[in-house]
């Protein structure tokens, strides 16, 4: 009984030394701590585009790539670090190898007779890589633009503008009957209307521009099958007023965008000149010619005249007659209308000015305000039509400018369409039309067009830089141009997934989609470095074997060592891409706000890593082979690059 306990806790010898184990650990490493530590050099270099933005797309896009390049830089220094430190404190005892894995023996199964293949159809490998390469650029051409994905910002703004001279009373009144239209549809929960400007100097509204925010209900509670593109349609129709030109938006977008650009829709042409009547032409000729232009919707023009003004021209002759002068009209005029300060009141520590002026019966039209009287002292009463003509004439409702330049300006928004197809279109339209500019008179687009086509330069001119780095990190990473090229291939194939992925999903090109290619390339280039890592691996432990050169090693030594690189070590290569797509995947089903733009940078890094992740396994072992072939056929011997340490 007692020796059977003896055996129970008996501690088994160590089936490997301790100076081994801690030995087999360095070695392992340094095998890939290098490789490691320079694919996360490079991640954080891909995100360098990201940086270079500015502007709206900057300040949203800044805040992930700071976020993400410290993580790396982190990790890049626990790799070398802290990882071999926490490996030699947790991996005791007896291991398996890898074939003891049921899954890692299932993938091995599955996946060596298929490399095989590969390895001999070459050129029909190569040549369906190719062609999936070259079909991504009529996908991508074909392809819509629009600068940032539209956040749902769970509301709509309704932006109706009226004619420049509408009165208060008219004002106020159409406000009422809109907002009780639009709280007639079911999905609308609350409704709020404004006409005019706020006590702000940042709000320039005139009384003619309304301003309505819709908050919506609950998805769970709108009709079944209905959008937010429904309700807006079923609004925009049931809406029209004579008078009035509807306008729709968001309001954090709407506020964004008047701040930025200065104009209220998606897109607005600038008009510049000099003249304020015939920049009011111009804009009118500009309007006829976008008009019908599909996926232009709201096209309205800014009112420029048309505003109406009261004027009192003072007759000096008369004023001679009745032995008065301007300053006497004046004084009647700026009391009558306008309100005379007689005093002031003091409540606690504020003071208040009082004024006085006519009561509104007494001033409401022309008629009233002609028959005002001017005290006269050699006539007594004189009435204001006697010495002055009151008449209404036309005028500018607001005088606009930029850079010192008066402007008007022709804006809409983009419906059912891309926003960088639809403003071409309109761009070649407005082009082919003749006499709409006078001499002195120049456009220029405005809006979110302004800020896509500022995204696209910039990121036109960082991403070669950014490829240049990376394949000189790549460099330094193996010491050889040419492994640094066969990882820095994947980057194209990793296009292709990303490309299909988006086409298929319906989104278009927009800087939220290029943040997710930036993001992807260095993944992509990650996962080809560990296989490029193994492969070498597999080159050293074949010349260990047979000696270096082609009198020893043949064809078939060297695709069976390039298969044993690729296969054997699966596992690794594996968890790295599935390590990407299980952080991904979950936003494709995600739910909420900020979805909208969420999944145009997730969906290119999910394909991309299903066909770089398959480029690698499949198409960079036969590279390598093809180049390891041509080296020992040229050069008699292997090029092995040590990346262990």
């Amino acid at each position: 009984m007692r020796n059977w306990f003896k055996n129970i806790f008996r501690k088994s010898p160590d089936w490997i030394s301790e100076e081994d184990r801690l030995a087999v650990i360095t070695k392992s490493s340094k095998q890939v701590s290098r490789g490691v530590f320079f694919a996360t050099v490079i991640i954080i270099t891909s995100f360098l585009p990201v940086f270079m933005l500015t502007g709206q797309e900057g300040k949203l896009f800044h805040p992930l790539a700071y976020t993400k390049t410290f993580i790396m830089i982190v990790d890049a220094l626990l790799v070398i670090t802290l990882a071999p430190v926490l490996i030699s404190f947790f991996m005791k005892g007896k291991f398996r190898p890898d074939h003891a894995n049921p899954v890692n023996r299932l993938l091995e199964k599955v996946y060596e007779p298929i490399i095989r293949t590969v390895l001999k159809w070459r050129k029909t490998t190569i040549g369906i890589n190719i062609i999936a390469l070259l079909i991504t650029i009529p996908l991508l051409k074909n392809l819509g633009t629009e600068f940032i994905p539209p956040l749902d910002e769970q509301s709509i703004l309704f932006m109706p503008v009226t004619l420049p001279d509408v009165s208060n009373a008219e004002a106020k009144r159409i406000l009422q009957v809109q907002d009780k239209i639009i709280k007639a549809v079911p999905e609308v929960d609350k409704v709020l209307g404004k006409a005019g400007r706020a006590n702000t100097a940042t709000d320039n509204s005139p009384i003619s521009m309304i301003e309505t925010i819709i908050t919506l209900k609950p998805k769970s509670e709108w009709r079944e099958g209905i959008t937010k593109k429904d309700i807006v349609s079923e609004l925009d129709a049931k809406l029209q007023i004579p008078g009035v030109v509807n306008g729709w938006t968001q309001p954090i977008i709407n506020r964004i965008n008047m701040l930025a650009t200065g104009i209220r829709t998606d897109v607005g042409i600038k008009v510049f000149g000099q003249n304020l009547d015939t920049i009011a032409s111009v804009s009118e000729k500009v309007k006829a010619a976008l008009a019908g232009t599909p996926g232009v919707s709201d096209l309205f023009v800014e009112p420029i005249t048309g505003g109406k003004y009261l004027t009192i021209d003072v007759k000096r002759e008369e004023l001679a007659r009745y032995g008065l002068n301007v300053d006497d009209v004046n004084q009647v005029v700026e009391s009558a209308l306008g309100g005379a300060t007689i005093g002031n009141t003091i409540e606690g520590r504020q003071r208040f000015s009082i004024s006085v002026r006519l009561a509104q019966e007494y001033r409401n039209s022309v008629e009233r305000i002609q028959r005002i009287p001017i005290q006269s002292a050699s006539f007594g009463e004189v009435p204001l039509s006697a010495v002055a003509d009151v008449k209404f004439e036309d005028g500018p409702p607001m005088i606009s400018s930029d850079n010192a330049i008066l402007r008007g300006a022709v804006m809409f928004n983009v419906r059912d369409r891309d926003l960088g197809s639809t403003v071409k279109d309109a761009i070649e339209k407005l082009n082919k039309e003749r006499g709409v500019l006078p001499q002195g008179y120049f456009l220029e687009w405005s809006g979110q067009y302004e800020n896509l086509i500022r995204g696209k330069q910039t990121l036109m001119w960082i991403a070669p830089v950014v490829l240049v780095i990376i394949f000189f990190s790549l460099y330094f990473a193996f010491r050889s141009i040419r492994e640094a090229f066969l990882s820095l291939i994947t980057v194209p194939f990793a296009l292709i997934g990303g490309a299909y992925m988006i086409y298929f999903w319906g989104v278009n090109l927009s800087v939220g989609v290029a943040v997710g290619f930036i993001a992807l390339f260095g993944i992509a280039v990650e996962t080809g470095i560990v296989m490029v890592i193994y492969l070498n691996d597999a080159m050293q432990q074949l010349i260990k074997l047979k000696g270096n050169s082609n009198e020893t090693i043949t064809k078939d030594d060297l695709r069976e060592y390039v298969i044993h690189g690729a296969a054997k070590r699966l596992r690794p290569k594996l968890m790295t891409v599935c390590v990407s797509l299980f952080g991904l995947v979950p936003v494709l089903w995600a739910s909420g706000v900020g979805v909208d733009v969420m999944q145009p940078i997730v969906l290119p890094m999910i394909g991309g890593v299903l066909t770089s992740s398959t480029h690698i396994l499949l198409v960079t072992p036969l590279i390598f082979l093809m180049s390891k072939e041509y080296e020992l056929r040229k050069y008699g011997k292997l090029e092995v690059h040590d990346v262990h340490h």
